[in-house]
């Protein structure tokens, strides 16, 4: 008899493997039945991972769009799911067990059938409490095997990972190649060995970039592989999927059963994604993202990071050369910045202990990289600045790293007094819903259905509260203007322009610069570099705390904390505010004591490289 392979439309990965964000909720009901009609997935991936906070950045309620998205997909029989991060839930930090329980309860009232639970360091004890918590929601539990390449990533540590996980109860096993860097052979070993253990369920996850995913996908499927993972033209191959037609295909030849593909669906649904980019989606998909690129290999970073690395990568090329244009130096091109990145993230891998390479250690790791790239271009020392969340990793706060630190980043840990964690990561993190429930009472905001607001603050408690404000939007809205502005530009000067960052008197400045006949009207004025208009410090004596990178600005990073006032004194090395960059959340500590006595900027006001932030006397 033939084995049946089924396949899963990863919508959500899709777009986010490919650029920043997702569809609004009324494009994703739109094309919802055209998926529906395609009749080839017996699974969609509809939410999770950066999912809500995309949803919050545009504006708009994330609760909202899981419900309506997940709703014709159930009525059709087909199965959800979505991706959990363990002990992070659907953000980069960690997250409270009490917060995480709700998460599941919420996730499942609103429609999602299946959590996909991953830890990025592979360390069972923040997964297996997600076994119990689905289990308990009336979810199917499907657990990772996160899958890099690295002297201690085996086969056999892979298969002890998997034996614990259906020891704890899992339904479901995925093996997450995010990266698409797993080799055929490696990956058809585990999975046939789990088969052995159990004949569980397995589902198979892999990115395109480097080139080895259709290979692997045909070598899982002969050691017994049930579901597969695929994704659609026009955000398939490149940082993408493979895509479902050619999965079909190679599957039906070897002797696979198959479902066949309404190809009249597919062109409807193919239409739709080329429309949605025309709106405005596709102002945040670099072009690279459509290439498959080998040089992937060696970095191993995973595809689903690479749409928001290119988006940052602007940035921090705008950071470099803001630097180098006060010097006289010539500047960096994106494509040497890649390279310099690239070649930076091998070097610091090892010495952090190999965490797999999967949100949130790939951007932790990709983050610390560039962080070392940019300090080294302005003439200062590699390890120079390390974020508070980076830390915790390093420290064994968030789980057990699977390699062995280098010797550098245990002195610097201990020359700054750094204490390593040895216990369970969750007991770092103590319950915090009811807190967040006083202070929903307190500003006289509703819990929602089913407490999913009450469960969105505390998940994501700064980017819920600019969504409440009506400041994401508005940002949002702005954002997505200087996009078709800058555009519509270079589309008018006949691809004839280039928007280069220039210093005048110190400020540095984005220009679009013209190559021939282009008339001054179509050219977009200069505007200081990060898109801020500059404005006078509010008065305040005292000495500047500058921004060292470009990000957004925010004074606290959870309920935890107070945040500082003026008037407050600090002392010298006490954590004042944070710079919110590549989704991480760099603490910004006092470099004297004194008074604060000018807070320069408002929570969530973007900030560029040098901005003075406040002032201390």
């Amino acid at each position: 008899m033939e084995k049946e392979v089924k396949f899963s439309l990863v919508f959500r990965d899709m777009w986010q493997s490919a650029g920043k964000y997702v569809p609004r909720v009324d494009q994703l009901v739109k094309v919802a039945p055209a998926i529906i009609e395609m009749d080839c997935f017996d699974r969609v991936e509809t939410n999770g991972g950066g999912f809500e906070q995309v949803n919050l950045l545009f504006g708009e309620n994330p609760n909202k769009a899981v419900r309506e998205w997940t709703k014709p997909f159930h009525e059709a029989g087909i199965q959800t799911h979505m991706l959990d991060r363990a002990l992070n839930g659907l953000r980069m930090s960690p997250v409270p067990a009490d917060v995480r329980k709700l998460f599941y309860k919420v996730k499942k009232a609103q429609g999602t059938d299946i959590t996909r639970t991953f830890c990025g360091l592979n360390d069972v004890r923040n997964i297996i409490p997600s076994i119990g918590y689905a289990h308990d929601a009336g979810m199917i539990s499907q657990c990772c095997l996160c899958i890099t390449y690295s002297p201690v990533h085996t086969v056999e540590y892979y298969l002890d990972m998997a034996k614990q996980l259906i020891d704890a109860g899992c339904d479901e096993i995925c093996i997450k190649d995010m990266a698409g860097i797993g080799r055929p052979v490696f990956l058809g070993k585990i999975v046939a060995g789990i088969k052995k253990i159990k004949d569980i369920t397995i589902q198979y996850h892999s990115h395109a970039g480097p080139g080895f995913n259709m290979a692997s996908i045909l070598e899982v499927c002969k050691a017994g592989c049930d579901y597969v993972d695929v994704g659609m033209e026009p955000l398939s191959w490149g940082t993408g999927h493979a895509d479902v037609i050619s999965v079909q295909a190679m599957l039906k030849d070897a002797g696979f059963k198959v479902r066949e593909i309404n190809m009249h669906a597919y062109m409807k649904v193919r239409s739709m994604i080329q429309e949605f980019m025309d709106d405005f989606l596709g102002l945040y998909i670099s072009p690279r993202n459509r290439l498959m690129n080998s040089l992937l290999i060696g970095p191993g970073l995973p595809g689903g990071m690479m749409g928001s690395l290119m988006a940052d990568l602007e940035t921090n090329l705008e950071s470099i050369n803001k630097y180098k244009a006060k010097r006289n130096l010539p500047f960096m091109t994106q494509d040497e910045l890649l390279i310099k990145l690239f070649n930076e993230v091998s070097y610091v891998w090892p010495r952090v202990g190999y965490p797999c390479l999967v949100t949130p250690f790939s951007q932790y790791v990709k983050n610390l990289a560039m962080m070392n790239v940019i300090q080294m271009e302005k003439g200062k020392e590699r390890w120079g600045m390390i974020a508070d969340d980076i830390w915790d990793m390093i420290l064994g706060k968030a789980g057990k790293l699977p390699g062995e630190l280098a010797p550098e980043i245990v002195e610097k840990a201990n020359r700054e007094g750094r204490k390593f964690f040895t216990g369970n990561p969750q007991d770092n993190y103590p319950d915090q819903l009811e807190k967040y429930r006083q202070m929903m009472w307190e500003k006289k905001w509703e819990t929602g259905e089913d407490d999913e607001e009450l469960f969105e603050y505390a998940m994501h408690p700064a980017q819920y509260e600019a969504y409440k404000s009506g400041k994401a939007k508005a940002d949002f809205l702005e954002d997505v203007k200087k996009r078709r502005e800058e555009k519509e530009v270079s589309h008018m000067a006949g691809d004839q322009t280039k928007v280069l960052t220039v210093d005048v008197n110190g400020q540095a400045y984005r220009v679009t610069v013209a190559f021939g006949d282009v008339h001054p009207d179509k050219l977009a004025g200069a505007a200081p570099a990060g898109g801020q208009t500059a404005a006078p410090a509010p008065a305040g004596e005292g000495k500047e705390v500058l921004s060292p990178l470009e990000g957004k600005f925010f004074l606290t990073k959870s309920a935890q904390e107070t945040p500082v006032k003026v008037g407050d004194k600090v002392n010298q090395g006490d954590v004042i505010c944070y710079v919110e960059a590549m989704k991480t959340y760099n603490a910004i500590r006092a470099e004297f004591s004194g008074t604060i006595t000018a807070i320069c900027v408002n929570s969530g006001d973007s900030v560029s490289e040098d901005d003075v932030l406040m002032k201390i006397l």
